[in-house]
């Protein structure tokens, strides 16, 4: 028994000499691990509100990323750029499939301004604020210092950005039906802007008890085949207004429009 006793003795120690983990690292990888189920969490959170579950988890954090917030080693092509790019032209294709078949009495031009105004910038921002996407960006001390949360160029990119993400991840079918689920309702809207600057102006004089604008024909420059006109628009009370177009008509709606914006007047385009 005595024999045996040493070699008990000697194994307790050998136990005892094992190295112990370092309560550091322990807590580092405590640390770690709870910043992952963090991160995941919150992607979580953001595939709900946006309504696809990513199978590449990079691609959404992709979409989140602003330059700012990229170190000096990373591309600017991890920021969300690249994705935004891509995504603006997934949404032109998306917008215009939606007009062509909501509006099968609409020509081209009108398709056109109903377009550029659901893909501009401000109509991008204004989804990514109904998603509650604005909390979401990771800007870095440049970024958050300029204010570039609140941007809406920021907030319209971040939104394109997303839409290219789920356009790589899901397909086409998937980046559509985020698009139509978030610009059925804005297209399906009246669109005030869409009508002749010139018939706003007009109606807007009339309530104000003012005569009917008159237009006049200031100058003619170029040649013959190119002519470009400049007109003046005048009404009682106001300082007259130009606007220079190819033709006298253009002309005339361009020097509406610029009488309604300095009046404050709502509800003219000078498009067309």
């Amino acid at each position: 028994m005595n024999d045996e006793s040493p070699d008990l003795q000697t194994s307790s120690a050998s136990r005892d000499a094992r190295p112990q983990p370092e309560a550091g690292s322990e807590a580092s990888g405590v640390k770690k691990k709870r910043r992952k189920v963090s991160a995941k969490a919150a992607a979580a959170a953001i595939e709900a509100r946006i309504g696809h579950k990513f199978g590449n988890a990079d691609l959404l954090a992709t979409a989140f990323t602003h330059v700012s917030a990229l170190k000096s080693s990373r591309k600017r092509g991890d920021s969300y750029q690249r994705l935004e790019f891509l995504g603006d032209h997934v949404l032109g294709l998306v917008v215009s499939d939606m007009l062509y078949r909501a509006f099968p009495s609409a020509n081209e031009g009108e398709l056109s301004k109903r377009l550029a105004d659901l893909v501009r910038k401000e109509s991008c921002a204004d989804v990514a604020k109904s998603l509650g996407l604005i909390d979401d960006i990771k800007l870095g001390a440049v970024g958050a210092g300029a204010g570039a949360r609140l941007r809406k160029s920021v907030l319209g990119d971040i939104c394109e950005a997303v839409i290219g993400a789920i356009f790589l991840d899901g397909g086409y079918v998937a980046a559509a039906q985020f698009v139509e689920r978030n610009w059925t309702e804005r297209m399906r809207k009246p669109r005030r802007p869409l009508r002749d600057p010139k018939t706003v102006l007009q109606e807007w004089a009339q309530g104000k008890g003012l005569p009917t604008p008159v237009y006049r024909e200031v100058e003619r420059t170029g040649p013959h085949h190119d002519p470009q006109f400049r007109v003046a628009v005048d009404l009682r009370g106001l300082e007259p207004a130009e606007g220079v177009g190819g033709s006298k008509r253009a002309a005339e709606k361009v020097a509406a429009s610029v009488m309604i914006e300095r009046e404050g007047v709502g509800g003219g385009n000078n498009d067309g």
